[in-house]
């Protein structure tokens, strides 16, 4: 035994994170039932291979290296010029400058790397329910109490209501001040989107209270609706309060392969007038040493013309699971939330134990679900569908789901 002491942020941590322990609980499902045939619905991880172009930038990248001429080593931290570039020009239409884009692997990471910059001395905000990241990584870094074991919250954090109720969309007018607001839209696990109008609102009240917005925007080339961002720079006044991070993980098929990037605008400073993104430069410097040459090979070709129609046709197939899921549920008589313009569908349980449902299905349709309670209370009472499995799969989950309800 050492007799060095243990984070207590990580003391403070109630269970193992909420993916992790599904899929403990689908594999203490198999030991006990080997045969079984499970379906997967959980965890939004892609299943359809990676399309010809975009494959054919990721064989290039691993050709190059294998050249007296191609090969090189390390590269730079923030990421190479061509896809830094690239990025701001087909994502951002030139209204991000290339350094103000750092490159990495995942977004999942940079919200990790940001609340390094952070510190331990900021209160954070959350959408509720929100993906455990928010939440898991602000304990970890000290900046919570206790878990208050009456609401299932941390003391310390600012859990902002989205909900049915407010169409998901947080009351700001009674929302506390904190110090970094942490916004998905779309969102994970509801699925719902917010207007141009609500992210004015919200833009307006972070400037308005000298917070820092960090917006994940990993699901945003889903959105089909009209007046709905995909960037939370499309909104006036965000470079002087927002961060946006994004992944090519669910619409490119790069959840294994880990492409990402954040975007800190120069105008970003912090009460000092230091530069935030001079900050998370340098914890990028210090704490990361580059995305792989081979993968960001990959996303230029992503970026290419012939890369993003790939990139649309994938997307038209998870959200056509996505409709078959929405489709089901409300054939059933249940009440669901996206599956329109995020490849989620949150499905209303109608005062059912989220967990208790996640156990039922599984054990009587061998379908794994997530449930909503996962996510924070405010997930309580719902189920979340993910759209990213194979049309047969999905397919065959509705028909046996349908013996459930």
């Amino acid at each position: 035994m050492s007799t060095v002491t243990r984070n207590p942020g990580l003391a403070k941590l109630q269970a193992g994170y909420l993916f992790p322990e599904i899929g403990r609980r689908r594999n203490a499902f198999l030991e006990k039932n080997p045969d079984a045939n499970i379906i997967s619905l959980g965890i939004g991880d892609t299943t359809q291979p990676i399309p010809h172009h975009i494959l054919k930038g990721l064989t290039e990248g691993v050709s190059t290296l294998g050249t007296p001429g191609g090969y090189a080593g390390y590269g730079p931290e923030q990421g190479i010029g061509e896809l830094r570039t690239r990025i701001s020009e087909r994502l951002y239409n030139g209204k991000i400058a290339p350094d103000e884009v750092f490159v990495s692997d995942g977004s999942k990471c940079d919200i990790g790397r940001l609340q390094m910059m952070f510190g331990s001395g900021v209160t954070s905000a959350v959408q509720d329910p929100s993906y455990p990241v928010y939440v898991d990584t602000s304990v970890i870094f000290g900046q919570t109490a206790e878990l208050d074991p009456a609401t299932t919250q941390y003391d310390k954090i600012v859990y902002m209501p989205c909900n049915p109720t407010n169409d998901f969309f947080p009351d700001l007018t009674n929302t506390p001040r904190a110090d970094v607001v942490y916004f998905c839209s779309p969102n994970n696990p509801t699925g719902a989107v917010a207007t141009h109008e609500q992210l004015t609102q919200l833009v307006n009240w972070a400037i308005k209270q000298g917070s820092i917005l960090v917006f994940d925007a990993a699901y945003a080339p889903f959105i089909r609706s009209k007046n709905v961002p995909k960037s939370i720079f499309e909104i006036e006044g965000a470079r002087k309060c927002a961060i946006e991070v994004n992944s090519l993980s669910k619409y490119a098929g790069f959840t294994g392969v880990r492409l990402g990037w954040t975007i800190v605008p120069k105008d970003l400073t912090f009460a000092d007038g230091s530069s935030v993104a001079n900050d998370f430069n340098r914890i990028m410097c210090t704490a990361f040493n580059g995305a792989s040459r081979i993968v960001q090979s990959g996303a230029l070709a992503c970026l290419d013309p012939e890369g993003l129609e790939e990139i649309s046709h994938l997307i038209d197939y998870y959200m056509e699971n996505a409709a078959i899921l929405r489709s089901t549920m409300l054939d059933i008589g249940l009440k669901v939330h996206g599956g329109t313009d995020a490849p989620y569908v949150f499905v209303d349980l109608e005062g059912r134990s989220s967990w208790d449902m996640f156990s039922k299905i599984l054990e009587e349709a061998q379908v794994v679900t997530i449930p909503g309670a996962g996510f924070g209370p405010g997930g309580e009472g719902f189920l979340r569908l993910s759209a990213f499995a194979s049309r047969e799969a999905c397919e065959e989950a509705c028909k046996r789901l349908r013996t459930i309800f």
